[in-house]
This record gives C-alpha cells, sequence and structure tokens, in this order.
C-alpha cells in the first residue's frame, strides 16, 4: 500500500522556509479576496489550486492524493456544513412567507413602549441572534439593519448597532457550525468538540453581557446608557447566563435559540413592570416622530403572538428530543454513511511521527441539525397550514417547497465558496501545510495562547464566516497547542471567539449592511464606526484566553 509521511521541513529542510511556503494558498485566498476583488468562489478556486501544487511540489504529496484530498474536504463542506446553512435560511423563510415574521415585529414595537433604544437591544441583538442561530450567512445583519432603519434610526448608526450586535451569537450560528467545522478540522471527537462548546460558553458571554449597553450608548449616547440600564442589564445578562448554560448543560447547537427566547421572556417580564424614563424627550432629541400608530394601539391577540414564537418553541423541543439522554441520540447516530475515503484511506497518510491520519467520510444524516432543521420546519409548516386565522396567511406546501428550491438556487456561490474553502483546508491539512505553519507559530512560545483569537479574527475579517476561519485554522491551532502542551479545545474555542469580533470588519458583513441601509458605496464610513469596537473586543479576548492557560483554567477544562 502506498503511503505518504509529511514532514514539517520538507522545503529545504527548514520549518522556516516550509512554514513561509504553507502561507501561500491562504496570502493567495486573502489577495484575491481584498486586492482583486475577486468574488469569494473565484478566490477559493485560486487559493486551492495553489493549495494543491504546494502539496505536491513541496511536500511531496502524490497528486493522486492531493486531488482525492480536496474532493474530500469539499464533500465535507456541502455534507453537513451547507446542508445545515441552507436548512436554518429555508426554516426562517418559511416564516417569512407565511406573514408572521411580520406578526413577529409587531411583538418587538409592542415590547419596546416607544423607547427605540430598547427595541434596537430586542431586534438587533435579541432577534438578530436567533436569525443568527437558524440562518447566519448574513441574514442577521441584512433583516434586522432594515427593521432598525423603520425605527426612524439614521442609516450610519442602524448599520453600527447590528453589526455590533452581531458578534456574540455568531460562535453558536447556524446551529453551532463553526463549532462542529471546529472539531472536525481539528481532528476531535463528540466529546470534545461538545468541550470545545463549553468553551467558548465561558467565552461569548462576558461580550454578550455589554452589547445591549453599547446599543443604548450608539443610539442615544451615555444618557440612553442611565435611562435603559435595567433593561440592558436584563437583556445582557439573561442572554450571557442562558449562553452559559446551554451550551455546557444542554445541546450546544440551540446555545443562542435558548439564549435569545430567554432574554425575550426576561425583557418581556421587565416591562410588565418597569417603563423606561425619557421617551418623549428621546424621540424629540433624536427627531423622530410618532407615524401611524403607537405602540398601544397595536392590536395583537395571544393566539398570533403565540404563532409568531412557535417555530423557535419547535426547534428547542426537537433538539432537546434529539439530545435527550443517550438512547435516542445514539439511535440518531446509527443512521450514517461512512466509508473510506477513496485514495487517501486511513492508513495511506502519516504524520511527521509516523502516526495514521484519519481520512475516512462520516455522515450522521439523521442527527444532523440540518436534517433537524427539516424536520421542525415541516411542523411549524403543518402548523400554519392547519391554524391559518380565516385564509389570513395563505401558506401552501407548495410554497414551502418553492421556498426551499429558492434557497437552494440563492445559495449556490456561497455553497461553492464553502466547498472550495474547505476543499483548501483539507489539502492543507492532509499535505502537512496547516501542522507546519502552526509548528513555526508554537516557536512564540505560552505567548501563543494570548495571539491565537487573532488568527480567527483575521480569517472571519476576511472571509466573513467563523465557519471558514475555523476549516483554516483549526487544524493548525491543534498542532501549536499540542506542540506547547496548551489545551487543544481552548485553542480551537479561541479561534471561534476571536472569529466573532472580526465578523463586524469583513467586507461581507459591511457590504451588507450597507446595502440594508441604503448605503452602497459607503463602507469605508461604516467600517470607520465598528473597526475601534472590534480591536477593543478582540484585545478582551485575547486576554481571557490568556487567562485560561492559567488562573482561569478551570474555565476551559481538558478532555481527553
Amino acid at each position: 500500500m502506498e503511503q505518504f509521511q509529511y514532514f514539517t521541513d520538507a522545503v529545504g529542510g527548514s520549518v522556516g522556509l516550509s512554514a513561509l511556503v504553507s502561507t501561500l494558498p491562504l496570502l493567495t485566498f486573502f489577495i484575491m479576496l481584498l486586492g482583486f476583488k475577486a468574488r469569494a468562489h473565484t478566490s477559493g478556486l485560486v487559493a486551492l489550486i495553489v493549495a494543491i501544487l504546494v502539496a505536491i511540489f513541496g511536500f511531496n504529496m502524490p497528486t493522486v492524493m492531493a486531488l482525492s484530498s480536496a474532493v474530500r474536504g469539499g464533500l465535507y463542506g456541502l455534507f453537513p456544513i451547507v446542508w445545515v446553512i441552507m436548512t436554518a435560511i429555508w426554516f426562517y423563510q418559511i416564516t417569512v412567507s407565511s406573514g408572521r415574521f411580520e406578526d413577529l415585529r409587531l411583538v418587538f414595537d409592542k415590547m419596546g413602549n416607544g423607547d427605540v433604544r430598547i427595541q434596537a437591544m430586542l431586534i438587533a441583538f435579541c432577534f438578530g441572534g436567533l436569525l443568527e442561530a437558524l440562518a447566519g450567512f448574513g441574514a442577521p445583519v441584512a433583516i434586522t439593519a432594515t427593521m432598525i432603519l423603520t425605527l426612524g434610526i439614521p442609516p450610519l448608526r442602524a448599520a453600527t448597532v447590528v453589526l455590533i450586535a452581531n458578534t456574540a451569537p455568531v460562535a453558536f450560528g447556524a446551529v453551532a457550525i463553526p463549532i462542529t467545522t471546529a472539531g472536525d478540522v481539528g481532528g476531535r471527537t463528540l466529546e470534545q468538540t461538545e468541550n470545545i462548546a463549553a468553551i467558548v460558553g465561558h467565552q461569548t458571554p462576558f461580550l454578550a453581557f455589554f452589547v445591549p449597553f453599547i446599543i443604548a450608548l450608539l443610539v442615544d449616547g451615555w444618557r440612553g446608557v442611565r435611562e435603559t440600564a435595567p433593561a440592558a442589564a436584563v437583556i445582557g445578562g439573561t442572554f450571557a447566563v442562558a449562553q452559559w448554560w446551554t451550551s455546557n448543560h444542554f445541546a450546544y447547537q440551540l446555545t443562542d435559540v435558548v439564549a435569545c427566547i430567554v432574554a425575550l421572556g426576561a425583557a418581556f417580564i421587565l416591562l410588565r413592570f418597569w417603563t423606561p424614563k425619557g421617551v418623549p424627550e428621546l424621540r424629540e432629541r433624536l427627531g423622530l416622530e410618532v407615524e401611524g400608530h403607537t405602540a398601544d394601539e397595536i392590536h395583537l391577540p395571544g393566539n398570533r403572538v403565540w404563532m409568531a414564537l412557535m417555530p423557535y418553541a419547535v426547534v428547542v423541543l426537537i433538539f432537546g428530543l434529539a439530545n435527550l439522554g443517550t438512547a435516542i441520540p445514539e439511535w440518531l447516530k446509527s443512521f450514517k454513511i461512512s466509508f473510506a475515503w477513496p485514495g487517501i484511506e486511513t492508513g495511506k497518510i502519516l504524520n511527521q511521527l509516523g502516526e495514521e491520519v484519519k481520512t475516512d467520510y462520516s455522515f450522521a444524516y439523521l442527527a444532523n441539525p440540518g436534517t433537524l432543521l427539516v424536520i421542525s420546519g415541516l411542523i411549524v409548516a403543518l402548523c400554519y397550514i392547519i391554524w391559518d386565522e380565516n385564509g389570513r396567511y395563505k401558506l401552501t406546501w407548495g410554497q414551502v417547497g418553492k421556498d426551499f428550491l429558492d434557497t437552494l438556487y440563492k445559495m449556490r456561490w456561497s455553497a461553492a465558496t464553502i466547498a472550495l474553502v474547505l476543499a483548501l483546508a483539507y489539502v492543507m491539512n492532509f499535505s502537512g501545510q496547516t501542522v507546519t505553519i502552526g509548528e513555526f507559530f508554537a516557536n512564540l512560545g505560552p505567548a501563543f495562547a494570548f495571539f491565537a483569537p487573532m488568527l480567527g479574527w483575521v480569517g472571519v475579517a476576511v472571509t466573513g464566516s467563523d465557519t471558514s476561519a475555523n476549516a483554516l485554522f483549526s487544524n493548525l491551532q491543534v498542532t501549536a497547542a499540542n506542540n506547547l502542551n496548551l489545551n487543544p479545545d481552548l485553542m480551537l474555542a479561541a479561534n471561534t471567539t476571536g472569529g466573532v469580533v472580526g465578523k463586524m470588519i469583513s467586507p461581507q458583513s459591511l457590504a451588507i449592511a450597507a446595502t440594508a441601509v441604503d448605503m452602497e458605496g459607503r463602507e469605508s464610513e461604516i467600517f470607520k464606526k465598528v473597526v475601534g469596537w472590534s480591536f477593543g473586543f478582540l484585545l478582551v479576548v485575547c486576554c481571557i484566553v490568556f487567562l485560561q492557560t492559567n488562573v482561569l483554567s478551570f474555565m476551559a477544562p481538558v478532555v481527553p
């Protein structure tokens, strides 16, 4: 049996030179994307070609193995990653097509009592978090920016609010696919992947708590912070606690769903007993006029409120059942496609230590979050079709099917990008390029733990995706961690959380926000407003991760 063993000094007998050559695919991707303004899938394709050439001519990987590694990564990009994202967007689209999304918007109008600062928290942070949990991929920014704009908040301010709000939920976005990807690409077991989620759940709540306060500051300055402090504390605090609890003690895929629902519920209870001060002065100060109806005049029967919120309750129920105990999860996982990958069967690729590299493909199609979202979507559609008061909403099975096909079509280029980025990651991983970069970075010593989140930050800032950043750098983080005797799960969590705070400055996010608030061509103005917050959040994350390697090590447990 032909075997290939990679070495970290393959180029010129030097780890440094080999690491430099190994960065060529990543540099190509970033230069194509930012320098040549190429589309993401084009950049991914060119970078993949460079990675294959480096693997063949730099690391002496057989051509067939290099090409097979690319196809192996591309398939993983499609199933499960694209499958999860596509079904999440389709699930959200059902609520739009059913007309219930408009009812949900009215719920926010009524809850805010006319205070646009609190409404901005509920829409950009809580509802945006739900969209991130189920759809991600720019949907939260696009949808909430439009809703914030209708409150009367100026375009630049509205764009800034939604970009900063779209931070803490990103790590667990699209049913936590960034964390699942980090675990898979990093070669971690299911238990270790769950541990990554738990560690992230010890990091992002520190950001989540302060986001509502920042939203109040952006909308109405320090006066807004003082007058809405109780609401900001309740929303941020309950979100943070729920995010920590769900990621550590429930199903980590549902972290954002549970956190957002809990925060919305807590805000609803608070606003029943507490009324924000200075609302008339606020509207006058911001130059807002009351048009149409006021919050008190909105007639929204309880059954419509329930039906607007019902989809998210169904998701929690289905995912909860799928992760209940051990019998049901094990039964679901028994339905899977698993086989040795042709050309690179396990045993054919050895690492620098002579150990076998796991290359087999496995897809548990029933236990997959995407499939669970399909089940949830069908239940929600059935409920909407059956309980349609007087034919008000007119959702049909034909429309449900059309939404599925439309989502599939709209995602075609995004799907291609994800598949190509994962193909790139797998070629770099199986040929030894990523390990070589990781070994070189390990020369930083213990300081690497402080800088680890910066890799995720750079990855997301350029690609616009925490999932893509984890696909690119997860194996690198694990290699560096093993060489430095650090916790690999902590480094993967650092990559994920570091990426979270880079999303607000990614070209994709800026373009989506600018389009949503009618500021096309003025992305640089939005960038200037959010870049300082991005750097500030990154510094906080770097400090948290470094402390978790020593004095706060209890917040980053090791799972063998």
